[in-house]
């Protein structure tokens, strides 16, 4: 029997340049075999968007995605090294928790996401792409989205073992969509990779970790913080709940700003896709998965609504700061957007 080609394995990018103390106490280690790390410098004191904060716990958590170049594979647990990126997610962690208020008892999960939804005030990145983003300005967005988009779905799956019933059942109803129906091809990463390509962007994976503050860091950080820690799991329902429940109208004005700059229909399937899918999941995601949880687990509903607060924290500053930037005329990017957004494809 034939077996089919596989193809080449993926291209792993290298580690990004430091930005402070905590990358080059984190990078200088990483280079070398796997060994006990000395002790490292103390947190920042903005872990909700410090650069150096966010690039350094990034990186460590990329050792359970796909892993850096010229990193030996068995940094992963290395004793230490987890130390030293608990310390950071403790540090993010009990400024989320300071961030968003204190979760009241609830009857109704649905109904207190839907007013978490409701009271946010927040700047809309998706109302301005619509009407006034330019090309260069869609391409910096699509940089910003990259460091979660090209491993989309991911760090929610790490839910899948630790749910049962009717929550499990709808989690793994939205993952099979956001990965494609296991079509090859039709993941949502991959939809999202073409995307890149139709905007003259480079999407390989980490391609542009260099120029991502660490505010945008922060929104994909929290996911993985989420995922990876049991205990977080009605957080990471709740951040899942929250982004699909927060789908359909700002994918619709994005899919707008693109034919309004002229992206080829190929270039727009991952919005088309989402328009459609994320209908669905709305209703999954909140009826079935988060009121699942909390009907099966009731001490979790304070941790659902938590992680529902978070990402609409994360999320906001996030929002605020490129559209300061853009009305400031700059980049909101670590580098000009000419550098980053204009780099040729490999």
């Amino acid at each position: 029997m034939e077996l089919p080609d596989v193809g080449a394995p993926p291209v792993l990018a290298p580690l990004p340049a430091p930005r402070g103390p905590l990358t080059d106490f984190l990078f200088d280690h990483l280079l070398q075999p796997p060994h006990r790390l000395s002790v490292p410098p103390a947190p920042a004191d903005d872990p909700l968007g410090d650069d150096d904060f966010h690039l350094a716990l990034y990186c460590c958590y990329e050792l359970h995605y796909r892993s850096m170049a010229g990193v030996a594979e068995a940094w992963e647990w290395e004793p230490s090294l987890l130390a030293f990126r608990g310390r950071l997610e403790q540090a993010f962690e009990r400024r989320l928790r300071e961030e968003v208020w204190p979760s009241c008892p609830v009857d109704d999960i649905e109904g207190a996401l839907r007013e978490v939804i409701a009271s946010d005030t927040g700047p809309s990145l998706s109302s301005y792409a619509e009407r006034w983003a330019d090309i260069d300005q869609l391409r910096e967005l699509a940089v910003h989205r990259s460091a979660y988009q090209l491993k989309e779905a991911d760090p929610h799956s790490w839910a899948i073992p630790r749910l049962s019933g009717r929550a499990k059942a709808a989690l793994v109803e939205i993952q099979f969509d956001e990965y494609g129906a296991g079509v090859p091809g039709e993941s949502h990463a991959e939809l999202w990779a073409a995307t890149m390509e139709a905007l003259g962007l480079d999407s390989t994976y980490g391609a542009y970790l260099d120029v991502l503050p660490g505010l945008t860091l922060a929104t994909t950080n929290l996911i993985t913080l989420f995922g990876l820690h049991r205990r977080l799991r009605g957080a990471l329902v709740g951040h899942l709940a929250i982004f699909e429940m927060t789908s359909v109208v700002p994918m619709s004005r994005y899919r707008a700003a693109l034919v309004r700059a002229g992206i080829r229909a190929s270039g727009r399937r991952f919005y088309d896709v989402h328009i459609e899918a994320d209908a669905h999941h709305e209703l999954v995601a909140s009826r079935c998965l988060a009121a699942g949880l909390s009907a099966s687990d009731p001490c979790l509903t304070g941790d659902i609504l938590f992680g529902a607060r978070a990402i609409m924290a994360v999320e906001g500053r996030f929002a605020r700061h490129v559209l300061a930037c853009w009305d400031e005329g700059r980049s909101s990017l670590l580098a000009s957007s000419a550098t980053a957004a204009g780099r040729t494809r490999r």
